[in-house]
């Protein structure tokens, strides 16, 4: 396998194996624990189709998974003044211990794939990511 692909497949393992107690735990699915995370993190990016384009989770399994979060109590539905084919998703007080959790899973989880770098290691690699980042935007650019 290409070795940046083999590196995103072991993160997405990897990061689904630290998620699973805590997702049975709160008996959330992880597509769930992954919307009310992706909600909780992305301010600005709070409709099904934000979470279907940026997260890449399948229309479908988004729907799913918001119906549930509603019933819940866990998410709430707005209207979008100016736009009525849109839905605002937006997190509870309910989901609050939920996000908590969850990040402090997130940052642990971060620790832990830089742990054994240095500092300037670390400064490096978010530096190269700024980079390639930057990169991709131009590419983006290049081919609309």
């Amino acid at each position: 396998m290409n070795p940046y692909m083999e590196f995103t497949h072991k993160t997405d393992l990897a990061y689904s194996a630290v998620c699973r107690p805590l997702c049975r735990e709160l008996k959330l699915t992880q597509t769930a624990f992954d919307i009310l995370l992706f909600l909780a993190n992305n301010p600005g990016h709070d409709t099904a189709s934000d979470i279907v384009e940026l997260r890449r989770i399948k229309a479908n399994l988004v729907s799913v998974n918001v119906n549930r979060l509603v019933e819940e109590g866990y998410l709430r539905r707005e209207s979008i003044p100016g736009d009525r084919r849109k839905t605002r998703l937006v997190c509870t007080d309910k989901a609050l211990p939920i996000i908590d959790r969850g990040r402090a899973l997130q940052a642990q989880f971060i620790d832990r794939l830089l742990s054994g770098m240095s500092e300037e290691q670390r400064q490096a690699f978010g530096d190269a990511v700024s980079v390639i980042d930057r990169n991709l935007d131009q590419l983006l650019q290049e081919v609309r």
